[in-house]
């Protein structure tokens, strides 16, 4: 009887933790992110995410009368539980456990506290969902090591998973991956296939959570493999639609728009209403990521159209979803904000009472509260349009109210905030900075940092407006501080906030280094410009690990340490900001750090340099690449040129700012002396000189990899024309040095490439291939043979050295790549190859020049090389030579050195 009873246990139990791929999104998580002056919400889109209560047995053949009714308490609470209504699930899950208890039943009763535990864990009560999963799994560990049978290893496993979906959503991402891949070795020795592809879904999660993008992305793979042998199900379109969801939050859009089509395609085919409505939602969202990431690149066409896609997705998900409730609401919610960004008023309105509606029957939870928030922010931007502020208002405190009954400090911080911000935009400064101040302390009371950052910003804001600069100054202080303990949580956390960088994050940097500069211009106090000049270098740095998804640069060296080590370098940081262009020069010497200001719009400033972009490219306009070029250097370089003079500096690093990122500095064309920038000065560039690894090329022999494609190729769907002049630049790199090895076309593929620099200490890597830098990480890639090799993909190739061994590379060339065309952020691209590729340097092309000055170059570059000059140095020689026989700047300003320059 008692093998039967822990067989029936096994077959019918549907545990809570089958659907947790789920658990960690935006509907458990209030890290919804703020846009700029404006500072309205780019609010989380949520997917489904609630888990699936255990379902318990009845065994009437075991069963007393007592036993019967217990059971009975466990379905009401389940039916509850699926209802949303967690708080009555919780009383009866309660009174079940210890009735289990009173019956010595320590199974039933560990499986009732594990339900016990999801249920706090809807309602945010953190505490007490730990108190219940510990004493699930203590209880199920003495079963186990009494008498541990299958169905209790089962349980145990999934009790495991249960407890790591805790530790997830409380920030303990290493124990929550230990505790899976605990699960991950029962559910194979069970040979559970289902239970381990959920399982494993889960630890990627958490990988990406640490930082771990390779080992996340390869357990992905897996599960993709594995998932694709399986016949069509409900279970394969669920696991599907995780698969989709976590590929989104890693920033593989295309895969998952994929993976996500199928789960729909199946869950249609199996007639599973509920899977094909929630793999809908996940389709509308990942759409809606390709907007954001549209937008970035300044695609506006593309992104209206994945817009559209968008709206449709959700459309269709709430025609399906009827019986889905849930899914339902969050569709409508989403829908309703892409019409508001879309300012489709009158599409939104007829939304407004049905989303109105469904909130009010929702029974307390933290779901209850943000769809309440969701709402409320897209019915403040709606004031306009028949929205009156008393309704937006109205919601928020509703949303406050239910925080409070649940003891949810996180989600009372978040509501009382966002009512905060609505009283901030309607002008009631007063007001909104008292709900402001509320928000911080219930914030900071339970160290959710990621909701921190955003009221200290607010409170910046508020203090602002108040004319109150120094206390607004020290706001945002707070808010960089927490941005800075946030690091790794931050991006890798919420996918949203990845794809609203530029509303959510960039502008606390921004509208911080503005009040700095402002204090500085008034104050003269140096440690303001050493501050602007360190929140911008960490915004460099912030813009890296959102373009990767992953943080993973970390600040190798001083700031100043390079400068006073070299004496003839400065280091010069411009600042695009809306009404002028600040520059922050670092010069050699004890205080030498100098402030200017251009007074020049963002505007004009971009268009400038978007135009300049346009030209260089094209050998013929060399009269407007001038103009454009002189016109910048009358606005960067002339207010900083008497300092750099008295100096006698020879190198300029530049660390440079939004689009003059896209075009190379030493275009840069001084008309008084009829002079390039590259004619007077050897250049470098950075993302920040935390970056830097401050060493010279080594004085030991040169040994060259060179690798190139020559032929035409047609590779996943891009047409790629012939290189002709490659065998050339590969045999002029060869005779300029002692020591070479070559990989050319059908030679140069990944795994060739792999060998060769794993087994042999090459200082430079020579790569004449096509390839494209963009801001976009799926479009940042260059091209072997058979392939295109992405960003993410070259940085483990060539990390496959340890940067700390002898034979680190000293520098990447990337000959014949280019920036993405009308990507205003596409050398954002270039950066992270360069920050990421194992090299100290790297040396690029903005351009694509198939002719023999780029062999010419090559061979001169490397002979300065090894001549023992820097390698800004070495550029600066190359450059001249074919300046002196070709002046148009086409043939000789498309190379830039990225790194170190010594």
């Amino acid at each position: 009887m008692k093998l039967l009873k822990h067989f029936l246990i096994a077959l019918l139990t549907v545990l809570l933790c089958i659907y947790l791929p789920y658990f960690f999104d935006s509907s458990n998580y209030l890290t919804a992110a703020f846009a700029t002056s404006n500072a309205s919400h780019v609010t989380v889109v949520t997917d489904s995410s609630k888990s699936t209560i255990l379902s318990f047995p009845v065994l009437a053949t075991t069963s007393t009368t007592n036993q019967t009714e217990t059971y009975s308490l466990v379905q009401q609470s389940q039916a509850l539980y699926e209802a949303g209504q967690f708080m009555e699930a919780v009383q009866l899950l309660k009174k079940a456990a210890n009735e289990f208890k009173a019956n010595n039943d320590a199974l039933n009763e560990a499986i009732a506290l594990s339900n016990l535990s999801l249920a706090y864990q809807q309602l945010g009560q953190w505490q007490q969902a730990s108190e219940a999963i510990a004493q699930s799994i203590k209880l199920l560990q003495t079963l186990k090591d009494s008498n541990s049978s299958q169905a209790q290893s089962q349980i145990f496993a999934q009790a495991l998973d249960v407890q790591g979906s805790l530790e997830l959503a409380r920030g303990q991402t290493e124990a929550a991956l230990g505790t899976w891949q605990e699960a991950a070795k029962i559910y194979q020795q069970l040979d559970d296939i289902s239970a381990l592809i959920r399982n494993r879904i889960n630890q990627a999660q958490a990988m990406q959570a640490l930082g771990n993008y390779l080992q996340a992305h390869k357990t992905l793979i897996l599960v993709q493999g594995i998932l694709q042998k399986q016949a069509d199900s409900s279970l394969k379109a669920t696991g599907l639609q995780s698969l989709g969801n976590v590929l989104r939050g890693l920033g593989y859009l295309n895969d998952s728009h994929k993976i996500l089509e199928e789960s729909s395609s199946v869950a249609r085919k199996v007639g599973n209403a509920i899977a094909q409505s929630n793999a809908l939602l996940s389709l509308g969202n990942t759409a809606r990521a390709q907007t954001y990431a549209q937008v970035s690149l300044g695609n506006s066409n593309s992104a209206d159209n994945y817009t559209k896609t968008a709206i449709q997705y959700y459309q269709q998900a709430v025609q399906i979803a009827s019986a889905t409730p849930t899914v339902r609401l969050q569709s409508q919610l989403n829908l309703l904000r892409l019409l508001v960004e879309q300012k489709e008023f009158s599409t939104a309105k007829t939304l407004l009472s049905q989303i109105q509606s469904q909130i009010n029957n929702l029974p307390p939870s933290r779901t209850a509260v943000n769809y309440r928030i969701n709402f409320a922010q897209s019915l403040s931007k709606m004031i306009q349009n028949e929205v009156q502020p008393k309704d937006v208002a109205k919601m928020l405190a509703q949303a406050v109210e239910i925080a409070k009954s649940l003891k949810d400090e996180r989600s009372e911080s978040y509501a009382i905030g966002t009512l905060g911000e609505l009283y901030e935009q309607s002008g009631q400064l007063s007001d909104a900075k008292g709900l402001t101040q509320q928000a911080l302390v219930k914030a900071e009371s339970i160290d959710a940092q990621d909701i921190t950052y955003q009221w200290h910003w607010q409170m910046g804001r508020i203090l602002q407006k108040q004319s109150n600069i120094p206390a607004a100054t020290a706001a945002y202080n707070r808010a960089y501080n927490a941005l800075k303990s946030l690091r790794n949580d931050l991006v890798a956390i919420n996918p949203d906030v990845q794809f609203s960088f530029r509303e959510s994050i960039e502008p606390v940097y921004r509208q911080y280094v503005d009040l700095l500069l402002q204090l500085e211009e008034n104050t003269q106090k140096s440690d303001n410009l050493l501050q602007a000049r360190e929140v911008i270098e960490s915004l460099q740095l912030a813009e890296l690990d959102n373009f990767f998804r992953s943080p993973c640069l970390l600040p190798r060296v001083g700031l100043d340490k390079l400068v006073e080590k070299e004496k003839s370098t400065a280091v010069i940081y411009p600042i695009i900001l809306d009404n002028r262009l600040e520059i922050i020069t670092r010069l050699p010497g004890q205080d030498t750090i100098y402030h200017n200001t251009t007074k020049i719009s963002k505007t004009v400033l971009e268009n400038t340099v978007e135009q300049l972009q346009k030209d260089l490219p094209i050998a013929s306009r060399e009269p407007d690449v001038k103009q454009y070029s002189q016109q910048l250097y009358d606005w960067l370089i002339k207010p900083i040129e008497t300092n750099l003079t008295n100096k006698d500096i020879k190198t300029l690093v530049f660390v440079l700012d939004g689009s003059l990122r896209n075009i190379p500095m030493g275009i840069l064309y001084d008309k008084q002396q009829q002079k390039y920038l590259v004619e007077k000065y050897a250049i470098s560039l950075t993302p920040g000189l935390q970056l830097v690894d401050p060493k010279p090329l080594q004085n030991a022999q040169i040994n060259v990899l060179v690798a190139g494609v020559e032929q035409e190729r047609l590779i996943e769907g891009k047409s790629f024309s012939e290189l002709s002049n490659v065998t050339q630049e590969l045999k002029k790199v060869q005779s300029s040095v002692q020591k070479s090895k070559q990989l050319l076309n059908q030679d140069f593929t990944q795994t060739n490439l792999e060998k060769q620099i794993q087994f042999t200490p090459f200082s430079v890597v020579h790569l004449a291939t096509h390839g494209q830098f963009s801001s976009d990480v799926e479009q940042t890639y260059i091209l072997t043979w058979d392939k295109l090799l992405k960003v993410r993909e070259l940085d483990n190739l060539l990390r496959t050295r340890g940067e700390s061994r002898p034979e680190t590379i000293e520098l990447l060339v990337l000959s014949a790549c280019k920036t993405a065309t009308g990507d205003k952020r596409a050398a954002l691209g270039l950066a992270g190859v360069a920050v990421r590729a194992g090299a100290r340097s790297t040396l690029a092309t903005l351009w694509t020049i198939d002719d023999e000055s780029t062999s010419e170059f090559m061979g001169e570059l490397y002979r300065q090389l090894d001549a023992g000059v820097t390698k800004a140095q070495a550029l600066q020689r190359a450059q001249l030579v074919i300046l002196a026989k070709e002046n148009r700047p086409y043939f000789w300003a498309p190379y830039v050195l990225v790194g170190n320059w010594l």
